[in-house]
């Protein structure tokens, strides 16, 4: 089984933060878990680099748009590294590649007769690099999303018929309820719907840092048609000699924020129908992560969370787990320090870190290092069976906070269990030893089983409990009837406080 899941590509006009890791991190959970149930997984992450913000931050920092694209995209990929990031490709919009099939694309729309020539005038963000309806444009003619005052712009470009496929759309909104997702998020989309579609522009003349068209070379392309088709062009050059678009395409989950929805999804399956393209099977939109008083993060007021900060602190995984637990996947949630400091503390290393350690200490102890191979506990078997098929069900629907919750009230679950058993008493009384062996066998397999479950999360401390345990294959995910029988390693603490 083929899974194809992007993240939406950065704005290399200023440098990474912890939204785009944010981004980064969730596609990593869903690509790792699909992984580990054994499909065939593509994840793809990169960098949008055209258009007037860029030639804009660029002039500003007095070097050309390719010199800051080289530079900020190089910041981009040096964050897959500490976040633990899976991905298998990451797509540049100045690429080659990129370039060559963005033309091809959108030549074909052109020739299919979805193009014509005209004069366009509006209010213009040059931050969001888009055109403004009456709807989106606040009091005194400012942006909504950045508050800054848009400008008046009259200029002669290319449209892309956006209008003619209101039908198609509308069709497809009603025919799956779950193309976007959350909810609230399809019901903002479908809202826009709607209101009625108008024309777009497809070209801009005023610009030449993009990808030029080839019908007509006095244009460059609009920067967010180039940007949306990467999702499509990577696919066709991310492995020299190949083309992955067959195996791939169309994408299971787009991963995006919630002021890019209106693109993803009204824009974008609109252009992929124009290219008789298959259009995403989900569009996941994620929420702003807030300053601890609400706000949206800014540097201006003081409340960004580093998240390079944290990863020096704490490591990769405290901040994977951290944002899952802290902020609802789909919703805005306010983050902090303070907070990753509380999680790490009262769940890391109190809950996990703790069941860990005694589970090893007393295997090593009381078992000779070993997992007895006795069957293993019905009631905890029962309580943990079905504990993969209930967490892949909630990331098959991008609910990653409530899978991982799901998750972490079976680690309690194991830790309750070290209270109701005692194994410590259990060896005091020889007669009692067949108990105890179940009780260890049957903590072991717990742990392993929740371990593998928390893997997509947390992949560092989960790939070192689980060759610890002698058991770190990934796709073994179920909890067994009888203990492997298995010898068992050391660990330090996972989460030394």
């Amino acid at each position: 089984m083929a899974y194809y899941v992007t993240t939406a590509i950065s704005y290399v006009n200023s440098v990474p933060h912890l939204g785009h890791a944010y981004e980064a991190i969730m596609a990593d959970v869903l690509a790792r878990n699909q992984r580990a149930r054994g499909a065939d997984v593509f994840f793809l992450t990169g960098t949008d680099e055209h258009g007037e913000p860029v030639a804009d931050a660029a002039l500003a920092a007095g070097v050309t748009p390719k010199e800051l694209a080289d530079a900020n995209a190089a910041r981009f990929i040096a964050l897959g590294e500490p976040l633990e990031l899976s991905n298998d490709f990451f797509v540049r919009t100045t690429d080659e590649g990129h370039s060559v099939r963005v033309k091809e694309i959108l030549q074909r729309v052109y020739d299919a007769g979805h193009v014509y020539l005209g004069t366009y005038e509006g209010w213009f963000c040059p931050r969001c690099a888009d055109f403004k309806t009456e709807a989106e444009t606040g009091p005194g003619n400012t942006c909504l999303i950045h508050g800054i005052d848009l400008s008046r712009e009259s200029e002669q470009n290319y449209f892309f018929r956006l209008s003619a496929f209101q039908g198609r759309l509308e069709a497809l909104f009603e025919e799956r309820p779950d193309f976007v997702l959350p909810r609230h998020a399809y019901n903002e989309a479908a809202s826009f719907l709607a209101g009625g579609l108008t024309d777009v522009s497809l070209t801009r003349k005023t610009l030449t840092w993009g990808v030029g068209v080839p019908w007509d070379e006095g244009h460059v392309f609009y920067v967010w048609f180039d940007a949306l088709l990467n999702y499509v062009t990577a696919l066709g050059y991310a492995r020299e000699g190949e083309d992955l678009t067959d195996r791939y395409w169309p994408a299971d989950f787009h991963v995006i924020g919630k002021d890019i929805l209106k693109f993803h999804a009204i824009y974008w399956p609109a252009l992929l129908m124009a290219a008789e393209l298959e259009v995403p099977r989900h569009i996941l939109v994620h929420g702003f992560l807030l300053g601890p008083d609400g706000e949206k993060m800014s540097k201006s007021l003081g409340n960004v969370l580093d998240p390079f900060a944290v990863i020096e602190e704490f490591g990769a995984d405290v901040l994977r787990h951290y944002l899952f637990r802290e902020v609802t996947a789909g919703q805005d949630g306010p983050v902090s320090l303070a907070g990753v400091r509380t999680r790490f503390e009262t769940e890391l290393a109190n809950e996990y870190g703790n069941l860990a350690g005694r589970t090893l200490n007393m295997l090593t102890r009381y078992s000779e290092g070993s997992v007895p191979a006795v069957p293993l506990d019905p009631e905890l078997r029962a309580a943990l069976t079905g504990l993969a098929a209930r967490v892949d069900e909630l990331l098959d629907r991008a609910e990653l906070s409530t899978a991982l919750d799901e998750i972490w009230q079976q680690v309690r679950r194991l830790n309750r269990y070290v209270e109701e058993h005692a194994p410590w008493r259990l060896a005091r009384d020889e007669t009692r030893s067949p108990e105890l062996a179940q009780v260890l066998a049957s903590l072991a397999e717990g742990l392993r089983v929740v371990t593998v479950a928390l893997h997509p999360y947390m992949p560092v401390k989960t790939a070192l409990l689980l060759d610890a345990l002698g058991r770190p294959d990934l796709g073994d995910r179920e909890f067994a009837a009888e203990g492997w029988g298995g010898p068992v390693g050391e660990l330090a603490p996972l989460f030394p406080k």
